[in-house]
C-alpha cells in the first residue's frame, strides 16, 4: 500500500503544481496583454497551494525529511532512543489526527451554512477538503515512519548485541 499511496501523493503534487503554474501564468498573460485581471485565479491558486503543502508534508514524512533532533536521539542509549521515537511518533500522530478532526468539523460547518467562495461562488468545503485529506495522509505516513525507525533501532540492537 505504501508504494501505491506514494505514487498517488506524487501524482497529486505534480498535477497541483502544474495546474497552479498554468493558472498563474494565464493570469499574467491576460493582465499584461488584455488588461484583464482574472480574480478567480488567485482563489484557486491559494487553495491549491494549501493542498500542495499538506500532500508535500506527507511526502516529506514518508522520506524522513522532517526536522528532527537527531543530535539528542543519537546520544542517548538505545532503550531511551526507542522511547523517544515512540513518543515523537505518538505526538505527531495526535497532531495530525487533531487537524483531521477539526478539518472535518470545519467542512461540516461550511456545508451547514452553505458557505461559498467569493470569486467563483463554489462551495468552500470543496477547497477545505485538502485539510483533512492532507493531514490524514500525514498521519498514515507518521505511523509508517515510526514503525520504520523502530525496525532500524531493532536492527541496530541486533548488531550491537
Amino acid at each position: 500500500m505504501s508504494k501505491w499511496l506514494g505514487w498517488i501523493e506524487e501524482f497529486i503534487v505534480v498535477i497541483t503544481l502544474v495546474s497552479m503554474s498554468i493558472i498563474a501564468f494565464s493570469n499574467v498573460l491576460t493582465r499584461n496583454f488584455l488588461d484583464l485581471s482574472l480574480a478567480f485565479t488567485e482563489e484557486i491558486t491559494i487553495n491549491l497551494f494549501v493542498f500542495l503543502t499538506f500532500v508535500g508534508a506527507a511526502i516529506g514524512v514518508r522520506r524522513g525529511a522532517h526536522l528532527g533532533f537527531s543530535l539528542i536521539i543519537e546520544r542517548v542509549p538505545l532503550p531511551i532512543r526507542r522511547s523517544l521515537v515512540v513518543l515523537i511518533g505518538f505526538i505527531s500522530l495526535a497532531l495530525f489526527l487533531f487537524i483531521t478532526y477539526f478539518g472535518i468539523d470545519m467542512i461540516q460547518f461550511q456545508i451547514d451554512i452553505n458557505a461559498k467562495t467569493p470569486a467563483l461562488g463554489w462551495p468552500k468545503w470543496l477547497f477545505s477538503l485538502s485539510i483533512p485529506i492532507g493531514s490524514l495522509l500525514c498521519a498514515i505516513r507518521t505511523i509508517e515512519a515510526t514503525v520504520k525507525q523502530l525496525r532500524e533501532l531493532s536492527y541496530e540492537q541486533g548488531e550491537s548485541a
